[in-house]
């Protein structure tokens, strides 16, 4: 889960990951123009789509943090049960196709060692001494996975060229984009996000840019460069606004009852 800021007292928007991977895929099929080349591949979409698959049955048991009252909120959730998403979203992308399940296990490998250099969010530096062994178990299985899937791509003139370390890293930077991306929008309320820039945004297998998002108000953000197609863009994202539960509760499955409600903003080419 995701778990939005808000102002002091407000309830919290609460976004399920299949929503987050729903807005990431919104930005992936929006990618391209004559700057930015489009990535048109349909396992690469694939996915972009469904990059954290493996938190769907740890969001439908809507469990409670503690500390909060609502449901853990992405780094936040202990360890046991991320562990098990971190290898489920590579199974899940395996089993459609080996360079989904490639660029899968790239993301979760990277989300442990700083996005493969494009961040310095470290999460292996968050784990626990005692969970160490275990994430560091996990992470030489998903290396041994990579290198496995690579000699399968390369077995394959369609896929050949995506065993390569610049398509390959183009389409993981199109990944890491379109997920932060959607994480800006996803954890930050409206009047409380500020200007970001977002790095190594492919442009070419062997170019990329720093591009920045400036909010301007009224749900709007100019985007410089512009990497989309068109001048503006507008996406949306689905959640339910919650209240904290009462204290004691390790699970909260009433939330699925709350209605779901949208947001939305719209990007546009900056002048």
């Amino acid at each position: 889960m995701i778990v939005q800021t808000a102002p002091d007292g407000a309830p919290r928007f609460v976004i399920p990951m299949s929503a987050h991977m729903a807005l990431a895929e919104q930005f992936a099929r929006a990618f391209g123009n004559d700057a930015f080349e489009q990535v048109a591949n349909d396992e690469i979409h694939y996915i972009i789509a469904n990059h954290d698959a493996g938190w769907r049955d740890l969001d439908a048991e809507y469990r409670i943090d503690p500390d909060t009252g609502f449901p853990y909120n992405l780094t936040e959730t202990p360890f046991e049960f991320v562990e098990r998403t971190s290898k489920g979203s590579p199974d899940f992308n395996e089993a459609h196709h080996p360079l989904s399940g490639l660029l899968s296990s790239m993301h979760t490998w990277g989300l442990y060692n700083g996005r493969y250099g494009l961040s310095d969010i470290v999460l292996l530096d968050k784990v626990g001494d005692q969970n160490k062994p275990r994430a560091e178990a996990m992470l030489a299985h998903e290396e041994a996975r990579q290198a496995r899937l690579k000699q399968d791509l390369s077995k394959d003139p369609a896929s050949a060229p995506y065993a390569e370390d610049d398509r390959l890293m183009q389409a993981y930077k199109l990944l890491q984009f379109c997920d932060t991306l959607a994480l800006y929008f996803n954890r930050i309320h409206e009047g409380a996000r500020e200007p970001s820039v977002f790095p190594a945004v492919p442009m070419t297998a062997t170019e990329d840019v720093d591009v920045t998002v400036t909010p301007e108000g009224d749900g709007v953000y100019a985007v410089s460069p512009w990497p989309f197609a068109g001048d503006r863009l507008t996406v949306s994202f689905d959640g339910r606004y919650m209240e904290p539960v009462a204290d004691g509760r390790k699970t909260n499955p009433e939330a699925a009852t709350i209605d779901v409600e949208t947001q939305s903003v719209i990007l546009r080419k900056a002048s």
